[in-house]
């Protein structure tokens, strides 16, 4: 009997390691622009060079939409096929229809899709109306005027600059492999910025003289969904093409997808 009971578990262990793995999940990501970025900086946009960046990466599919396209890019079918939304806005966020807005805040807090805005998105209305969400979520309402909106920070200053981009969080999922390193150009943004404290803080943005004029990383979970602001990136500096901002992105696009 024991005998037998030893066979049927040496069975059991062996069908075991035989059984194929699990399929990993595929990300399914929607790389959106409204491309007013320079073609000498960025021939296919930010979004394109987004989607090259994430296209050799394993179980992530990617895809292209842009302002001009039918239904802005945005559509209810195509919202449905996205667990993450890239976005990249910097002149023509008014143009995003209301119906778009909502239909993207919609989405991130109800079904659980996650947004990851780029530099200048801050002013992307989605954004604003997922911070304004957030803000009441926490009993803590944002004031929201013409001196200091939402999503607004204290001051911008574009010289083209170095940052040193500092890991707060190493042991984050969206920090993994990533040591502080130098932006060479970039933007300056100032703070505050007109935002609900963030559940997490990952990275910053430290400048010449060592003040901390850039919160270069932050997480906020909105209703079902996950935010994450990525603030370096001025679209005149290629910026999205070094190593280092490439792997900040992919650890967190792979983070927001799962």
């Amino acid at each position: 009997m024991r005998r037998i009971s030893s066979i049927l578990l040496f069975g059991l262990a062996l069908a075991l390691l035989a059984a194929p793995a699990a399929a990993a999940k595929t990300i399914r990501v929607l790389a959106w622009s409204e491309r007013s970025e320079p073609v000498e900086a960025y021939p296919n946009g930010i979004n394109g060079a987004v989607a090259e960046m994430l296209k050799g990466e394993k179980n992530i599919q990617v895809k292209i939409a842009n302002l001009a396209d039918p239904d802005q890019g945005l559509s209810e079918a195509a919202l449905a096929e996205t667990d993450v939304l890239v976005w990249f806005g910097h002149r023509n966020h008014r143009d995003v229809s209301a119906e778009n807005v909502e239909r993207v805040v919609r989405h991130v807090t109800e079904r659980g899709m996650s947004y990851l805005p780029l530099h200048s998105a801050h002013y992307a209305l989605p954004f604003k109306a997922l911070m304004r969400k957030k803000a009441e979520a926490l009993g803590a309402p944002l004031t929201d005027d013409r001196k200091w909106p939402i999503g607004a920070w204290s001051g911008v200053e574009n010289k083209g600059n170095p940052q040193t981009i500092r890991v707060l969080t190493p042991k984050h999922p969206t920090a993994k492999g990533l040591k502080d390193f130098v932006i060479p150009k970039d933007e300056m943004y100032k703070n505050p910025f007109n935002v609900p404290p963030p559940d997490v803080k990952v990275l910053e943005g430290v400048w010449e003289g060592g003040e901390q004029n850039g919160s270069d990383g932050m997480i906020w979970m909105v209703g079902k969904g996950r935010v994450y602001y990525f603030r370096a990136g001025h679209e005149t500096y290629p910026i999205y093409y070094q190593q280092e901002v490439q792997q900040v992105l992919k650890n967190v696009v792979r983070w927001l997808g799962q």
